[in-house]
């Protein structure tokens, strides 16, 4: 990794402050403007905000039966960093897979591409509030982390991650049709959707 790209990825990084208003300024100094999100939503104090990306790809759906409707299988998306006006860094993936601290529970997965630490998450807070989710899209989410994995050589980037929020949602609901037939059983449908992650671990000061 370039140094460049090392100066990039650590202009990322801010600190969360008590109140909501000190946080906001203080993140913004450094590059990372996290929104105003709903009272739920809000990170725990002790903790900082160190890494945004932000996602393209489909929240994914599985008909297993015409009485329930589509069920949400799993997420697949490529988080990246815009770098240089417009060119985009990617910075992690994100999909689903067992977690091995749950003893294999599928859970919410981040792998970095830098040095392909994981982290796994589970949502302990959702928001379809209007006043800050985009029609027809969906929920924001606050994730905490339940288990992590350094890479091979030891990369760590991910494994400080404490608590995710899942902010600025377009797109990705299920369909409104479809799953009414027996023969439509097994089907699956991949919705677009983009999103930001905004990263949090524990505070250093």
């Amino acid at each position: 990794m370039g140094i460049r790209l090392l100066f990039l990825i650590a202009a990322t990084v801010g600190v969360l402050a008590t109140p909501a208003i000190a946080a906001a300024q203080r993140a913004s100094r450094i590059g990372i403007d996290v929104p105003p999100v709903p009272a739920n939503l809000e990170v725990p104090a002790g903790n900082e905000v160190y890494l945004h990306g932000q996602a393209v790809g489909t929240q994914n759906y599985i008909c297993l039966s015409t009485s329930t409707g589509w069920k949400f299988l799993g997420p697949q998306a490529t988080l990246f960093i815009t770098v240089a006006g417009d060119l985009q860094q990617q910075i992690t993936t994100h999909f689903l897979s067992p977690n091995p601290a749950e003893n294999g529970f599928p859970r919410a997965t981040w792998q970095s591409s830098f040095d392909t630490s994981q982290v796994w998450a589970r949502a302990i807070a959702t928001s379809t509030d209007t006043n800050y989710v985009a029609p027809n899209s969906i929920a924001w989410l606050l994730l905490q982390s339940v288990g992590s994995a350094t890479g091979p050589t030891g990369g760590a980037l991910l494994t400080r991650t404490t608590y995710i929020q899942r902010l600025n949602t377009e797109g990705g609901m299920p369909p409104a049709a479809g799953c009414s037939q027996a023969s439509e059983i097994g089907a699956v449908a991949l919705v677009p959707y983009t999103t930001d992650y905004y990263f949090y671990r524990a505070s250093r000061r």
